[in-house]
């Protein structure tokens, strides 16, 4: 509605009881119909670009030497009737009455890595004005964490502003870690590091610190930086670290988890237990078929080797979850920043695509269906329940306990909190 339509009607509707308020209200209960009850959430990042024709919206086989458009494997069938993937994820295949495949989902953002990976993070375009906050911050800063002396989000991946969180300032932020060994960045005491001369450290710092407080005590940007260093001394001590310690799990279940990747899935679990409640992987072995999930060219001949490290990692996940009776308490998504055509490049791989690609959601309590939207035979056009960025982040913001309807704040500037989205109701 436009201003003037708006002051055309907005007497006759408040005449009858079309107040705002009544229909604030009204939008509330319908949006508090359709939460769930989900306390986690992972992200698994496919970075470069999962072919979604390649994995969970198989079509039929084409030949990339021939240029013949279709998938580059066969597909099978899954727990869900009438609902195949590629024939790589057989162990993700049983597990499918709690995913749902969203193939119809599709983005406006130019084919490109950066401004693509900042909309799968942030849920918009890239702006020069507003630093927008990734889902992770979303989540963290509403949901913060259930527990105390542990943060709300954690990144196993290289940090950067897509992952951080923007306008929300630093208590929604990330801590993170590239080396499961090293552990968290920053928080890990070095073992040249001995603890008297780190005890004398904090005590500087603390002097430091004091005298900040003197001189800034009343700008904000001190005040939250200074929270920032209280938060990361806390979280360098013993009880938060334990998560880090994976050798106190089963050696069977580790090796079920499989590769790098699979580990990290593993100390997903674990943060979970702990009380984190936002974590976001990124997939570590980019370069097993030479380009990681970009399979331009040659990458596309081995990518099945991506696939199995997918199929074993996020199987046992869900395994795993489920034995601790956190399944329908974890959100489970995969994301990319686009997907690629059904048709082959010169080099035998493929190119980018955002106006047709699959993300995947599972667990959380959802009311799954294997599948959701339906694409053309090449998977180059949705034809069926398309689904925006904003619609796919709002149901994981429903399936979290927060309504999409819903702002946040850039400073006194209400922002809402997806860019229209509306959650797929039939999951809910």
């Amino acid at each position: 509605m436009n201003r003037r339509h708006f002051l055309q009607t907005s007497s006759g509707a408040a005449t009858g009881g079309f107040t705002l308020p009544n229909l604030h209200a009204a939008n509330a209960a319908d949006a508090a119909m359709s939460l769930g009850k989900a306390e986690h959430c992972v992200m698994l990042w496919l970075g470069g670009g999962m072919s979604q024709i390649d994995t969970f919206d198989p079509k039929t086989r084409g030949d990339a030497k021939a240029k013949q458009s279709g998938s580059y494997y066969d597909s099978i069938a899954t727990a869900v009737s009438g609902v195949k993937i590629c024939e790589h994820l057989p162990k993700t295949a049983r597990h499918m009455e709690q995913i749902t495949a969203v193939r119809s989902l599709h983005h406006e953002v130019v084919d490109e890595h950066a401004a693509a990976t900042n909309r799968m993070h942030t849920g918009r375009p890239t702006s020069g004005a507003v630093r927008y906050p990734s889902l992770g911050s979303i989540i963290a800063s509403q949901r913060g964490a259930a527990a105390e002396g542990v943060p709300a989000y954690v990144l196993m991946g290289y940090p950067n502003l897509t992952r951080g969180a923007g306008f929300l300032g630093p208590a929604a932020n990330f801590i993170y870690l590239n080396d499961l060994k090293a552990g968290p960045a920053g928080l890990a005491r070095p073992d040249s590091i001995s603890s008297e001369r780190s005890s004398r450290r904090e005590k500087l710092l603390d002097a430091v610190r004091k005298g900040g407080a003197n001189r800034f005590g009343d700008d904000k940007k001190f005040t939250d930086y200074d929270a920032a260093v209280q938060e990361s001394l806390r979280l360098s001590g013993p009880d938060f670290m334990k998560a880090f310690q994976l050798e106190d799990e089963p050696a069977d279940l580790r090796n079920l988890y499989g590769s790098e990747f699979g580990q990290r899935c593993l100390l997903a679990r674990r943060l979970f237990q702990s009380g984190v409640c936002f974590v976001e992987i990124s997939y570590s072995d980019n370069f097993k078929n030479g380009t990681g999930w970009d399979t331009h060219n040659k990458g596309q001949l081995k990518q099945h080797l991506l696939i199995q490290d997918l199929d074993a990692a996020l199987s046992t996940l869900m395994t795993d979850l489920q034995s601790h009776n956190l399944l329908d308490k974890t959100v489970i998504l995969i994301n990319s920043e686009f997907g690629r055509p059904g048709g082959f490049d010169s080099g035998g791989g493929r190119g980018h695509q955002s106006k047709c690609f699959t993300s995947v959601i599972a667990g959380g309590g959802l009311n799954h269906k294997g599948a959701w939207g339906m694409t053309d035979e090449v998977s180059e056009s949705v034809v069926e329940n398309p689904v925006t960025v904003p619609d796919y982040f709002a149901t994981a913001l429903a399936a979290m306990q927060i309504d999409p309807s819903e702002n946040l704040y850039d400073g006194d500037r209400p922002v809402p909190i997806t860019d229209g989205g509306k959650p797929i109701a039939q999951l809910f």
